[in-house]
Protein backbone atom coordinates (compact mmCIF):
# COMPACT_ATOMS: atom_id res chain seq x y z
CA UNK A 1 0.00 0.00 0.00
CA UNK A 2 1.54 3.81 -0.71
CA UNK A 3 2.51 6.22 1.91
CA UNK A 4 -0.28 8.19 3.28
CA UNK A 5 0.47 11.67 1.70
CA UNK A 6 -3.23 13.16 1.72
CA UNK A 7 -5.90 13.09 4.15
CA UNK A 8 -9.26 13.16 2.82
CA UNK A 9 -11.37 14.91 5.47
CA UNK A 10 -15.17 14.36 5.05
CA UNK A 11 -17.83 16.77 6.31
CA UNK A 12 -21.27 15.34 7.07
CA UNK A 13 -23.93 17.15 9.20
CA UNK A 14 -27.42 15.41 9.09
CA UNK A 15 -27.90 11.68 8.30
CA UNK A 16 -31.22 11.70 7.47
CA UNK A 17 -34.03 11.73 5.29
CA UNK A 18 -34.61 15.27 5.50
CA UNK A 19 -35.94 16.57 2.07
CA UNK A 20 -33.92 19.89 0.42
CA UNK A 21 -35.15 19.87 -2.87
CA UNK A 22 -35.52 23.80 -2.79
CA UNK A 23 -32.02 23.92 -2.14
CA UNK A 24 -29.01 24.01 -4.77
CA UNK A 25 -27.08 20.39 -4.39
CA UNK A 26 -23.69 22.26 -3.43
CA UNK A 27 -25.66 23.69 -0.32
CA UNK A 28 -27.16 20.55 0.68
CA UNK A 29 -26.24 19.51 4.29
CA UNK A 30 -28.54 16.49 4.56
CA UNK A 31 -26.96 12.87 3.26
CA UNK A 32 -29.34 9.87 3.58
CA UNK A 33 -28.68 6.97 5.90
CA UNK A 34 -29.25 4.69 2.79
CA UNK A 35 -26.54 6.65 0.94
CA UNK A 36 -24.63 7.36 3.90
CA UNK A 37 -23.93 3.61 4.40
CA UNK A 38 -23.27 3.27 0.73
CA UNK A 39 -20.48 6.25 1.04
CA UNK A 40 -18.98 3.86 4.16
CA UNK A 41 -18.82 0.66 2.01
CA UNK A 42 -17.03 2.81 -1.07
CA UNK A 43 -14.28 3.90 1.74
CA UNK A 44 -13.94 -0.11 3.16
CA UNK A 45 -13.48 -1.08 -0.81
CA UNK A 46 -10.99 1.92 -1.54
CA UNK A 47 -8.56 0.54 1.52
CA UNK A 48 -9.44 3.99 3.97
CA UNK A 49 -9.83 3.32 7.29
CA UNK A 50 -11.70 5.85 9.38
CA UNK A 51 -9.72 7.67 12.70
CA UNK A 52 -10.54 10.60 14.08
CA UNK A 53 -9.30 14.01 13.53
CA UNK A 54 -6.18 13.83 15.66
CA UNK A 55 -5.13 10.96 14.79
CA UNK A 56 -5.71 11.41 11.16
CA UNK A 57 -2.80 14.01 10.76
CA UNK A 58 -0.57 12.08 12.92
CA UNK A 59 -0.90 9.30 10.39
CA UNK A 60 -0.27 11.99 7.69
CA UNK A 61 2.77 13.58 9.35
CA UNK A 62 4.22 9.12 10.04
CA UNK A 63 3.60 9.04 6.31
CA UNK A 64 3.23 5.42 7.13
CA UNK A 65 0.90 2.64 5.34
CA UNK A 66 -1.90 2.98 6.60
CA UNK A 67 -4.78 4.36 4.31
CA UNK A 68 -6.30 6.80 6.39
CA UNK A 69 -9.75 8.92 6.20
CA UNK A 70 -11.11 11.31 8.57
CA UNK A 71 -14.97 11.95 8.81
CA UNK A 72 -16.29 14.38 10.62
CA UNK A 73 -20.14 15.92 10.90
CA UNK A 74 -20.97 19.31 12.50
CA UNK A 75 -23.64 20.56 14.94
CA UNK A 76 -24.38 17.69 17.14
CA UNK A 77 -27.52 15.88 15.51
CA UNK A 78 -28.74 13.54 16.93
CA UNK A 79 -29.55 11.67 13.66
CA UNK A 80 -25.79 10.84 14.13
CA UNK A 81 -26.52 9.18 17.00
CA UNK A 82 -29.46 6.92 15.99
CA UNK A 83 -28.33 6.57 11.93
CA UNK A 84 -24.18 7.17 11.44
CA UNK A 85 -22.77 5.67 14.54
CA UNK A 86 -24.58 1.94 13.62
CA UNK A 87 -22.57 1.94 10.47
CA UNK A 88 -19.64 3.39 11.41
CA UNK A 89 -19.72 0.49 14.16
CA UNK A 90 -20.45 -2.09 11.57
CA UNK A 91 -17.32 -0.84 9.46
CA UNK A 92 -14.83 -0.62 12.54
CA UNK A 93 -15.00 3.37 11.92
CA UNK A 94 -13.86 5.84 14.18
CA UNK A 95 -15.30 9.82 13.31
CA UNK A 96 -15.30 13.32 14.60
CA UNK A 97 -18.13 15.50 15.74
CA UNK A 98 -18.10 19.02 16.60
CA UNK A 99 -20.66 20.53 19.00
CA UNK A 100 -22.41 24.05 19.45
CA UNK A 101 -22.53 23.64 23.11
CA UNK A 102 -25.87 25.89 23.41
CA UNK A 103 -27.89 22.94 21.33
CA UNK A 104 -26.43 20.01 23.44
CA UNK A 105 -28.45 19.73 26.87
CA UNK A 106 -29.86 17.17 28.99
CA UNK A 107 -32.75 16.64 27.27
CA UNK A 108 -33.09 17.01 23.28
CA UNK A 109 -32.78 20.44 21.38
CA UNK A 110 -33.61 21.91 18.46
CA UNK A 111 -31.14 23.73 16.39
CA UNK A 112 -32.16 24.49 12.01
CA UNK A 113 -35.50 22.56 12.99
CA UNK A 114 -33.15 19.38 14.32
CA UNK A 115 -32.97 17.71 17.03
CA UNK A 116 -29.68 17.55 18.48
CA UNK A 117 -28.01 15.20 20.91
CA UNK A 118 -28.35 14.94 24.84
CA UNK A 119 -25.21 15.26 27.01
CA UNK A 120 -25.44 11.37 28.04
CA UNK A 121 -25.83 10.59 24.60
CA UNK A 122 -22.57 12.30 23.99
CA UNK A 123 -21.03 10.71 26.96
CA UNK A 124 -21.84 7.60 25.50
CA UNK A 125 -20.50 8.42 21.94
CA UNK A 126 -17.18 9.58 23.66
CA UNK A 127 -16.62 5.93 25.54
CA UNK A 128 -17.36 4.44 22.25
CA UNK A 129 -14.25 6.00 20.38
CA UNK A 130 -15.93 9.48 18.97
CA UNK A 131 -14.07 12.40 18.86
CA UNK A 132 -15.38 15.98 19.47
CA UNK A 133 -14.41 19.00 19.08
CA UNK A 134 -16.26 22.67 19.26
CA UNK A 135 -18.50 24.35 16.66
CA UNK A 136 -18.60 27.17 19.39
CA UNK A 137 -21.52 28.03 22.13
CA UNK A 138 -24.25 29.60 19.70
CA UNK A 139 -23.24 28.39 15.62
CA UNK A 140 -22.49 32.31 15.22
CA UNK A 141 -21.13 33.57 11.95
CA UNK A 142 -18.07 34.80 13.84
CA UNK A 143 -17.04 37.09 11.26
CA UNK A 144 -19.47 39.34 11.96
CA UNK A 145 -18.65 39.36 15.85
CA UNK A 146 -16.11 41.33 17.80
CA UNK A 147 -13.07 39.25 18.49
CA UNK A 148 -13.95 39.68 22.31
CA UNK A 149 -17.21 38.04 21.13
CA UNK A 150 -15.34 35.41 19.08
CA UNK A 151 -13.02 34.21 21.70
CA UNK A 152 -15.84 33.85 24.34
CA UNK A 153 -17.67 31.64 21.89
CA UNK A 154 -14.57 29.40 21.49
CA UNK A 155 -13.23 29.70 25.06
CA UNK A 156 -16.60 28.75 26.49
CA UNK A 157 -17.22 26.06 24.57
CA UNK A 158 -14.26 24.53 24.75
CA UNK A 159 -14.55 24.97 28.72
CA UNK A 160 -17.90 22.99 29.09
CA UNK A 161 -16.98 20.48 26.49
CA UNK A 162 -14.08 19.48 28.83
CA UNK A 163 -16.22 19.67 31.59
CA UNK A 164 -19.35 17.49 30.52
CA UNK A 165 -16.63 14.97 28.78
CA UNK A 166 -14.29 15.13 31.58
CA UNK A 167 -11.45 15.29 28.48
CA UNK A 168 -9.29 17.54 26.75
CA UNK A 169 -10.65 19.23 23.45
CA UNK A 170 -8.50 20.22 21.35
CA UNK A 171 -10.20 20.71 17.69
CA UNK A 172 -12.35 23.20 16.42
CA UNK A 173 -14.81 23.43 13.22
CA UNK A 174 -15.25 26.81 12.02
CA UNK A 175 -18.68 27.57 11.18
CA UNK A 176 -20.46 29.04 8.31
CA UNK A 177 -17.87 29.59 5.42
CA UNK A 178 -14.12 30.40 6.39
CA UNK A 179 -13.13 34.23 5.58
CA UNK A 180 -9.70 32.92 3.82
CA UNK A 181 -8.79 35.75 1.98
CA UNK A 182 -9.15 38.30 4.96
CA UNK A 183 -5.58 37.77 6.33
CA UNK A 184 -5.84 39.81 9.34
CA UNK A 185 -9.08 37.89 10.69
CA UNK A 186 -7.41 34.89 10.17
CA UNK A 187 -4.59 35.73 11.80
CA UNK A 188 -5.61 36.86 14.62
CA UNK A 189 -8.57 33.97 15.10
CA UNK A 190 -6.10 31.62 14.86
CA UNK A 191 -3.62 33.25 17.45
CA UNK A 192 -7.05 33.25 19.28
CA UNK A 193 -7.60 29.07 18.72
CA UNK A 194 -4.09 28.56 19.77
CA UNK A 195 -4.32 30.79 23.26
CA UNK A 196 -7.50 28.89 23.97
CA UNK A 197 -5.54 25.16 23.71
CA UNK A 198 -7.06 24.18 20.47
CA UNK A 199 -4.45 21.88 18.18
CA UNK A 200 -6.29 22.42 14.74
CA UNK A 201 -9.11 23.79 13.08
CA UNK A 202 -11.37 22.39 10.20
CA UNK A 203 -12.69 24.52 7.70
CA UNK A 204 -14.92 24.48 4.59
CA UNK A 205 -12.40 25.56 2.48
CA UNK A 206 -12.30 22.00 -0.07
CA UNK A 207 -9.81 19.64 -0.46
CA UNK A 208 -7.48 16.76 1.09
CA UNK A 209 -5.27 18.07 3.78
CA UNK A 210 -1.51 17.99 3.21
CA UNK A 211 1.26 17.49 5.91
CA UNK A 212 2.48 20.94 5.20
CA UNK A 213 -1.30 22.32 5.17
CA UNK A 214 -1.96 24.74 8.06
CA UNK A 215 -3.45 22.62 10.57
CA UNK A 216 -5.86 25.81 11.70
CA UNK A 217 -7.31 25.69 8.39
CA UNK A 218 -7.21 22.32 7.60
CA UNK A 219 -9.32 21.68 3.82
CA UNK A 220 -12.52 19.63 4.04
CA UNK A 221 -14.75 17.46 1.58
CA UNK A 222 -18.45 18.45 1.82
CA UNK A 223 -20.67 15.31 1.16
CA UNK A 224 -24.55 15.57 1.02
CA UNK A 225 -27.06 12.77 -0.65
CA UNK A 226 -26.60 14.73 -3.79
CA UNK A 227 -22.74 12.90 -4.50
CA UNK A 228 -23.53 9.79 -6.69
CA UNK A 229 -20.73 7.00 -7.02
CA UNK A 230 -18.34 8.79 -9.57
CA UNK A 231 -18.44 12.25 -7.44
CA UNK A 232 -17.67 10.58 -3.90
CA UNK A 233 -14.52 8.49 -5.15
CA UNK A 234 -13.65 11.89 -7.38
CA UNK A 235 -13.49 13.45 -3.89
CA UNK A 236 -11.50 10.98 -2.12
CA UNK A 237 -8.97 10.57 -4.53
CA UNK A 238 -8.17 13.91 -5.22
CA UNK A 239 -9.89 14.83 -8.21
CA UNK A 240 -11.97 17.44 -6.27
CA UNK A 241 -8.98 19.34 -4.70
CA UNK A 242 -8.82 21.50 -7.70
CA UNK A 243 -11.96 22.91 -6.64
CA UNK A 244 -9.95 25.03 -3.86
CA UNK A 245 -8.76 27.37 -5.91
CA UNK A 246 -12.22 29.06 -7.66
CA UNK A 247 -13.69 28.74 -3.96
CA UNK A 248 -10.73 30.79 -2.45
CA UNK A 249 -10.41 32.83 -5.73
CA UNK A 250 -14.41 33.68 -5.20
CA UNK A 251 -13.59 34.90 -1.26
CA UNK A 252 -10.88 37.48 -2.66
CA UNK A 253 -13.20 38.70 -5.27
CA UNK A 254 -16.16 39.57 -2.37
CA UNK A 255 -13.32 40.67 -0.03
CA UNK A 256 -12.10 43.42 -2.50
CA UNK A 257 -15.31 44.27 -3.79
CA UNK A 258 -16.48 44.54 -0.10
CA UNK A 259 -13.71 47.49 -0.09
CA UNK A 260 -14.15 49.91 2.40
CA UNK A 261 -16.91 48.63 4.19
CA UNK A 262 -14.31 46.21 6.17
CA UNK A 263 -14.98 43.50 8.70
CA UNK A 264 -16.53 45.33 11.25
CA UNK A 265 -19.38 46.22 9.45
CA UNK A 266 -20.95 43.30 7.10
CA UNK A 267 -24.32 44.50 7.15
CA UNK A 268 -23.48 47.02 5.33
CA UNK A 269 -21.43 45.21 2.92
CA UNK A 270 -24.08 42.85 1.77
CA UNK A 271 -26.85 45.67 1.36
CA UNK A 272 -25.00 47.67 -1.07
Amino acid sequence: MPACTELPVLMYHSISDDSENNVAPYYRTATSPKIFAEQMALLRAEGFQAVGLQRGRELLRQNGNVKPVVITFDDGYRDFYTHAFPVLQQFGFAATMFLPTAFIGEKPVRFKERECMTWSEVRELHQAGIEFGSHTVNHPKLYELGFEEIRGEIEMSKSVMEEKLGAPVSSFAYPYAFPSADRNFVETFTGMLKNAGYACNATTRIGRVRVDDDPFTLKRLPVNSADDVALFLAKIRGAYDWMNWPQDGFKKLKTIAAGACGRAQPRLCRAS
